[in-house]
């Protein structure tokens, strides 16, 4: 990981309405959550920039999940 990345932020969302509650995401990283309801959702709006949050997003199996760049609101995954 390079410095570049291991400063960057990420702003995650789950679209409560696409969600099946899978918990894909949940299994893949720590950085989501299940709700009561069966939904996911993340533990914190923004994180650190990490590996394990784009692998839960890309393993979604409906794509619920958005991270984006705090900063600038480019999509990082899906």
């Amino acid at each position: 990981m390079t410095g570049e990345t291991a400063a960057a932020r990420w702003r995650l969302a789950v679209d409560a309405e696409q969600c099946i509650g899978s918990a894909a995401c949940a299994g893949a990283c720590a950085r989501f959550r299940m709700t009561a309801g069966g939904r996911a959702e993340p533990v914190a709006e923004v994180v650190d920039a990490e590996e394990a949050v784009r692998d839960a997003a890309e393993c979604c199996p409906v794509e619920a999940i958005t991270v984006t760049d705090a900063d600038t609101g480019a999509p990082v995954a899906p």
